[in-house]
């Protein structure tokens, strides 16, 4: 257990660290894990992320009524970012999951989040699954496009065509851009004030950066500035969009299994799997978790 005592006026709370997609503490996405937020504010939860400095922090609280879980396997979850609260965080809720798993053993768990109820499997050598809420994709206008571009300072002409961009959800919005080669997504040098003023107005969590190296195996990378971190080393909410984007565009045909890697470039390597099932719209999205420290 770890007891401290955070800047900003937050008061002194439990805070777990984990990383998430990856068994190596070294590698995946780091998180904060509160098993119990009940009592705090918003302002000290923020407080708190801010103080634990990862992509995301959750706070767990009792269930609302009417979750549906078993008894002791239900949970209220809030997720903060340095600098805002997000609706919804995949790499988080596997990380809560897993410290959970670890206190009150393996099985089945339920979130409710901000962007809905979120069912969470972890199974005995603690991997956990989760399900997302609906997915849905959107369309995204020619300029706003071309805005992104231009804040990552890429071509149009880097694009690759077979993957359109497009707005996507599974609990938070990503704007989905597939680069055309393995060098373009590596190269990643972006105008951060400029991507963050152009992710503010359209609402987004990040950008999907994308590419296909394979029918179901892709690279990817998640600028996150309005959440006050460069990039996000994997991104379970955005694994669990894109594998809406890839059904809903019929780019992938369900049941389907996909690899998504994501923080090679960064020295943080991480591995996400995300399940289409045939007769499930909602993306499940699996990986491992580590103790930190």
């Amino acid at each position: 257990m770890t007891t401290e005592s955070t800047g900003g006026g937050a008061p002194e709370v439990e805070i777990l660290r984990y990383t998430a997609f990856s068994s190596d503490p070294d590698g995946g996405n780091p998180a904060g894990v509160v098993p119990d937020a009940s009592g705090l504010t918003d302002a000290e939860m923020l407080a708190i992320a801010a103080e634990v400095g990862y992509s995301e922090t959750a706070f767990l609280t009792p269930p609302p009524a009417g979750l549906g879980a078993e008894p002791g396997r239900g949970f209220g979850i809030r997720y903060f970012s340095p600098l805002a609260e997000v609706p919804f965080c995949g790499h988080a809720t596997v990380a809560s999951a897993v410290a959970l798993a670890e206190r009150i053993g393996p099985g089945e768990l339920v979130f409710a989040t901000p962007a809905g109820a979120v069912p969470v499997t972890v199974a005995d050598d603690l991997r956990a699954t989760l399900t997302s809420v609906e997915p849905r994709v959107e369309d995204v206008d020619g300029g706003d496009v071309a805005e992104a571009l231009a804040a990552l300072g890429w071509e149009a002409g880097e694009l690759d065509p077979a993957l359109p961009p497009k707005i996507a959800f599974a609990g938070a919005r990503h704007l989905v851009l597939a680069a055309a080669s393995r060098e373009r997504l590596a190269a990643l040098d972006y105008d951060v004030e400029r991507l963050k003023a152009f992710m503010l107005r359209r609402d987004l969590t990040t950008l999907h950066l994308v590419w296909r190296e394979a029918e179901t195996v892709f690279h990817v990378r998640d600028p996150f500035p309005v959440g006050g971190v460069v990039e996000d080393p994997a991104t379970g909410a955005a694994a669990a969009a894109f594998g809406g984007y890839l059904r809903a565009l019929g780019l992938i045909t369900a049941p389907a299994v996909l690899t998504l890697h994501q923080g090679h470039d960064m020295g943080r390597p991480g591995l996400l799997e995300v399940e289409l099932r045939e007769d499930d719209p909602r993306v499940r999205v699996s990986g491992t978790a580590a103790r930190i420290g």
